[in-house]
């Protein structure tokens, strides 16, 4: 009887009390991702936007060729979205008169500052410097080389 005490003693010991538990593989460690750096250049054509004598009939003449209402309506500026981009109708005709020369095209930048810089440091003449324009928008002017107007524009 002593010897059978021992033995369940003995399997007493080896047996353990509680289940090891199983190590979960690990996973490979990713680099942290990082967010893109802001370029100075330009990104994408992101609006155009039309000078106009009558902002009303222009509001008009657009909405219904568009087939949509603007989402922006002021009396300093109307924007319609047309499906993801911008045309705009600017009233403001003391710079710029309607007709030939009087769209521009506004490309989106990252870095407003920066691709005012690029720009200027490549033959660009400023016409207007980088400033807000409400709702977290910023916009610049400036003329390429050859006299054409480009528009530069952040929207936060």
């Amino acid at each position: 009887m002593a010897k059978a005490k021992a033995k369940t003693k003995a399997k007493a010991k080896a047996k353990p009390t509680t289940k090891a538990k199983a190590k979960p593989a690990r996973a490979a460690k990713r680099p942290a991702a990082r967010p893109a750096e802001p370029q100075p250049g330009l990104r994408a054509l992101r609006s155009a936007i039309y000078t106009v004598s009558d902002l009303d009939r222009a509001k008009a003449f657009y909405a219904a060729v568009l087939q949509r209402a603007p989402y922006f309506d002021q009396p300093f500026y109307v924007g319609f979205d047309v499906d993801g981009a911008e045309l705009g109708l600017d009233p403001d005709t003391s710079r710029r008169q309607p007709g030939p020369g009087g769209a521009i095209a506004y490309w989106k930048v990252d870095d407003l500052y920066a691709a005012w810089e690029l720009t200027l440091m490549n033959g660009a003449e400023p016409l207007e410097p980088p400033h807000n324009v409400g709702e977290g928008t910023d916009v610049a002017l400036i003329a390429d080389p050859f006299g054409n107007y480009v528009g530069l524009i952040q929207v936060a």
